[in-house]
């Protein structure tokens, strides 16, 4: 198992450095020197910010799953690097909608988010990720304590949400957001397990130690 130094100087700029990647690459595109945006660069790069959101919304979803079958419980230190990178993406595809797609239009942006349904769950998703976000440091950890947890449980909702928000949008072609679906469904489904499993053998030793009594 990697030692908390590796982890901390090695692994974590890594990631960071991947995480950066697909914006860098945007950003190279946008002057021409890796290619181009495309016939209609706004929605390229309002498409390409909300698909590496979403896939970093549900690596974070992955973390705990991966940490207990691969027995690593250092994967745990990378959740939040990964968890803020998600945020900032998610963050960046609604400002590019907002500023460049829509040009701060607020006459027609609102109706948009309350009559399109897909907006309307994207937006959703993003204002449960604020809270997140917020509260993602040491500090904010240790103010809200136990309440923390229950607080950032609400990845169980938003990362669905997102998916659902893609799954609408793309319309025709649904094979990625199915395998997106596919995969939340099965991070989900394994923490209903585990939680059901741990009740269940609470419930058993409970009723052994009440018999032996």
């Amino acid at each position: 198992m990697p030692s908390t130094f590796v982890v901390r100087r090695i692994f974590k700029p890594a990631l960071f450095l991947l995480c950066s990647l697909p914006l860098c690459l945007l950003a190279l595109r946008a002057f021409g020197i890796a290619g181009s945006l495309g016939p209609n660069p706004i929605e390229f790069v309002q498409d390409t910010l909300g698909e590496w959101g979403l896939r970093l919304l549900i690596i974070t979803l992955a973390v705990t799953p991966l940490r207990d079958w691969f027995d690593a419980p250092w994967l745990v230190q990378l959740r939040r690097l990964l968890g803020v990178y998600a945020f900032v993406y998610v963050l960046l595809h609604f400002l590019t909608w907002l500023i460049l797609d829509q040009d701060l239009y607020w006459p027609g942006i609102l109706p948009d988010i309350a009559e399109r349904p897909f907006i309307t769950i994207g937006f959703a998703a993003l204002l449960l990720l604020i809270p997140l976000a917020v509260t993602s440091t040491n500090g904010m950890m240790r103010r809200l304590g136990k309440r923390w947890k229950t607080l950032h449980r609400l990845i169980y909702v938003i990362v669905p949400l997102g998916v659902w928000h893609y799954w609408w949008q793309v319309k025709a072609d649904i094979r990625e957001p199915l395998i997106y679906a596919t995969i939340v469904a099965v991070l989900l489904g394994w923490r209903v397990w585990k939680r059901r499993s741990k009740y269940a053998k609470e419930h058993k030793e409970a009723q052994m130690s009440s018999r032996l009594s």
